[in-house]
């Protein structure tokens, strides 16, 4: 089953915003093709570069109905983003 290869998080800390974006688009669309509602975006806390551009991608893409800084127990508000993806 699709939905067993695709993880309701992806890991971007580590990566350049130039290796990030790319990679965050093809996860929403694959997260959003094995139904997933909401997903986990783990871009670390380091300079807020990365979390800018992540959230910046989010806010103009077009399976994304919301997102939102991952709370107490989520990761924290720095480290994550938690997205609502759009329903089919």
């Amino acid at each position: 089953m699709y939905n067993n290869i695709v993880k309701d998080e992806v890991d971007l800390h580590r990566l350049t915003v130039e290796e990030a974006v790319p990679k965050l688009d093809k996860y929403l669309y694959d997260a959003f093709q094995a139904g997933f509602d909401e997903v986990s975006v783990i871009h670390g806390k380091g300079t807020g570069t990365l979390r800018q551009a992540v959230r910046r991608e989010l806010s103009r893409h077009p399976l994304v109905q919301s997102y939102r800084p991952g709370g107490r127990g989520e990761g924290g508000a720095d480290g994550v983003t938690i997205v609502s993806l759009s329903e089919k």
